[in-house]
């Protein structure tokens, strides 16, 4: 835990979650092992949905769905996302999700890797939010730069590694060191790249939100 465990506990007994079917298919994931967005991120979500009202999404990154569903439900009217997915068993699950929701309309899947599937995507995107491998986020930024219009907010998840990123190399677990060397390189190119203003915040396991700056 990067945020003391009761202050986490006390925020999220305050929420007072989604909709039925969103709440229904967060329980399964968690029945079945499936990570999710945390409740904390959910809802940052929906109050950044709110400010920006994105009518085109990307996401990369989509599970079972739970999180398309969420811009789905609580974006503007109209709001149509795009969501790309690597893992084969995971993908009728979602398509399945999105049935149950009647959402199918809103929401097109791309099956693949996301590294080659953002090179043949037009866009552009008002919002983009990432949530797939971590050690990937790095290679998918110059994709997902040229797919964000200025003015454009893009989401990262997930960036601090339950607080592992804030120590040594050689402290990390030898498996993790790849992760972790990517994601360090990551948070340093969004806080010091012309094309974005970046804050990190210590929220879930750690979230970037970055504007798309305009282009000079």
């Amino acid at each position: 835990m990067i945020v003391d465990e009761r202050m986490t506990a006390y925020i999220n007994s305050l929420d007072m979650g989604n909709t039925p079917l969103l709440n229904e298919i967060e329980k399964e994931a968690k029945r079945d092992f499936v990570p999710i967005i945390r409740r904390e991120m959910q809802s940052f979500l929906k109050v950044l949905l709110s400010l920006k009202e994105p009518k085109r999404i990307l996401e990369v990154g989509t599970a079972v769905g739970f999180s398309t569903l969420l811009f789905c439900e609580y974006g503007p009217e109209g709001v149509h996302v795009d969501t790309i997915e690597k893992y084969e068993k995971r993908i009728p699950i979602a398509r399945e999700n999105f049935r149950r929701a009647g959402r199918e309309a809103d929401i097109t899947l791309y099956e693949g890797d996301a590294a080659e599937i953002l090179k043949e995507l037009s866009g552009p995107y008002d919002f983009i939010f990432m949530d797939a491998a971590k050690g990937q986020y790095i290679h998918f930024l110059p994709q997902v730069q040229r797919l964000l219009v200025p003015g454009g907010v893009l989401v990262s998840d997930n960036v601090l590694q339950d607080g592992d990123l804030i120590e040594s190399h050689y402290a990390v677990e030898r498996r993790n060191r790849t992760i972790h060397k990517r994601m360090r390189e990551y948070l340093y190119e969004l806080k010091h790249s012309s094309a974005f203003l970046t804050s990190i915040l210590p929220l879930g396991d750690g979230v970037t939100v970055s504007v798309r700056k305009e282009d000079v």
